[in-house]
């Protein structure tokens, strides 16, 4: 692809430079608009937050299999049309969101918005990427850009948090739409109109691939979204969609390896450090996942109003801004990746094991802010050099394909996760509050005098006896269940640090991983 003359000749190079990545943001937008804040998305749309979960899966699966044939579609339409449409229904697509209240619509949405989010990532991540010409700037460039993605959960929750102080829901995403409309007005005024790619017929999409892969991918989420839910195997509707995904998944793999021409070349995991680089990503997101239990532990055990928590996020945001800094010094300096993995996890693992012992009834910002810029620090110092890693590795000809298992690395790990913790919590919860509860008895002196002094305090504030013992056995029961939160996130937070201990261990022991990112050999990436 030859950008020379793609755009107007009045246009700066640091103008273009500023102008693609705002057009590659919109996809920040798209992610978080419902996740910044899944109670009251969920409250909005009447379903329970497993089903945002889903959506979110929705939108990045479909995403994902999109990659596919996006390439074909970028080089039937010249750039700068092809462009402006899919922004232009990318807006139209949120603001007509606000206006769905039914849940199997708005998956329909949010499939359409997984496929507009695919469809400008190449042509516009290969115009930024040939702005760049020196090792340098191409890491500065993607540390900036997948920062802005990494920070886009507290940004756009604290945006989210203020518009519901202030507005309705509704306009937030009117905003959303209305910033597509900048998208559109900028590649208007700053692009030619002629193409720059040979034009291919629309018929040579390998349609039924896509189908598959997509069908596999959206049945597997649903899978895992909701096999807690709904007892596993025990359902026939979990075991009809696993069905589904393996039979789907497998006519998949089956017809790109029989095929000349495969959407996907499978030809990429002869690749040591793609292979690698594909299962850290994996582990990487499921160790970020337990952050939403302590997320959690802000609601509902120490009572942190919502502005609080969105306002903390951003502490741990600044921990992503030092570690990207510092994987961005680390890449330019040669610095083996090997030592940069093992630096980022180790200060995940420490953060597991330091907040092992917050999880208390109460606890103060200053006890938290150090673990938590430590995990911020650990997330961003991995980021970027696992993806470079991973797409890097290898040949030029093999780069979407290569992008695509990344990109399947941060899905299913993210997806999965979800799913190990939803689990996780579940049963031991069950399994401390059982125990708790043990206690709990009319032979237990401590816990009569508790619940005399709790049932005093409600009859001193107008409650009659009756009522104020039931309110104060309540209360007992309701402090056991935010006791045995905190224990169950403990018990993860220790299983997950010593997880963590293993992977460094064996990534110091492995020889696959090379010494450095060669960002010449591949030059595009999938984020």
């Amino acid at each position: 692809m030859n950008d020379t003359s793609i755009f107007k000749s009045w246009v700066p190079n640091w103008a273009i430079i500023i102008i693609l990545f705002v057009c590659l943001l919109h996809s920040m937008i798209l992610l978080g608009v419902y996740t910044s804040n899944v109670t009251y998305a969920a409250s909005f749309l009447d379903i329970e937050p497993e089903d945002l979960q889903f959506a979110m899966c929705v939108t990045y699966g479909t995403l994902l299999a999109t990659i596919l044939i996006e390439g074909r579609f970028s080089s039937f339409f010249p750039t700068k049309n092809y462009l402006m449409m899919v922004y232009s229904l990318i807006g139209i697509t949120i603001v007509s969101s606000a206006y769905i209240t039914n849940f199997a619509v708005f998956l329909l949405m949010r499939v359409a918005e997984g496929i507009l989010m695919a469809l400008p990532v190449i042509t516009i991540r290969q115009l930024l990427i040939e702005r760049f010409h020196s090792k340098n700037a191409i890491i500065i460039g993607f540390s900036f850009y997948y920062g802005s993605l990494l920070l886009s959960t507290p940004f756009i929750m604290n945006i989210a948090v203020w518009f519901l102080d202030h507005y309705d829901w509704k306009y937030m995403l009117y905003v959303s739409g209305m910033l597509q409309v900048l998208n559109v007005f900028l590649i208007l005024v700053t692009f030619k109109g002629h193409r720059i790619t040979k034009k291919i017929p629309l018929y040579q999409i390998d349609w039924m691939s896509y189908f598959l892969i997509l069908t596999s991918i959206l049945c597997g989420a649903y899978f895992f979204v909701y096999a807690e839910k709904k007892y596993w195997f025990e359902s026939s509707q979990m075991v009809l969609m696993l069905m589904i995904s393996l039979i789907t998944g497998g006519l998949f793999i089956f017809k790109e390896l029989l095929v000349k021409r495969p959407s996907f070349n499978f030809e990429v995991f002869k690749y040591a450090n793609l292979r690698i680089g594909f299962l850290l990503f994996f582990l990487f997101y499921i160790s970020r996942a337990t952050l939403s239990l302590c997320h959690g532990a802000m609601y509902s055990i120490w009572n942190w109003d919502p502005s609080r928590v969105a306002g903390v996020q951003y502490i741990n945001g600044f921990g992503n801004v030092i570690g990207l800094i510092l994987g961005a010094i680390f890449l330019m300096k040669s610095m083996s990746t090997k030592y940069i993995f093992m630096i980022g996890f180790s200060l995940i693992a420490v953060f597991h094991f330091w907040f092992t012992f917050l999880f208390v009834p109460d606890v103060s910002l200053s006890d938290i802010i150090i673990p938590y810029v430590l995990q911020g620090i650990g997330v961003g110092l991995l980021f970027v050099p696992l993806i470079l890693f991973t797409t890097s590795s290898v040949p030029a000809n093999m780069a979407v394909s290569s992008g695509i298992v990344g990109v399947s690395g941060r899905f299913w790990g993210s997806t999965i996760g979800f799913c190990i913790m939803q689990n996780a919590v579940v049963f031991l919860n069950k399994k401390h509050f059982l125990k708790l509860s043990q206690f709990v008895t009319d032979s237990s002196a401590e816990t009569q005098e508790t619940l005399a002094k709790t049932s005093q305090s409600f009859m001193a504030k107008g409650y009659s006896l009756d009522e104020s013992n039931t309110l104060a056995l309540k209360k007992v029961f309701s402090t056991v269940a935010k006791q045995s939160t905190l224990l169950t996130n403990m018990e993860i937070y220790t299983i997950v640090g010593y997880g963590l201990v293993v992977l460094i261990i064996l990534i110091a022991l492995n020889q696959h991983l090379r010494q450095t990112v060669d960002l010449v050999k591949s030059r595009i990436w999938i984020g």
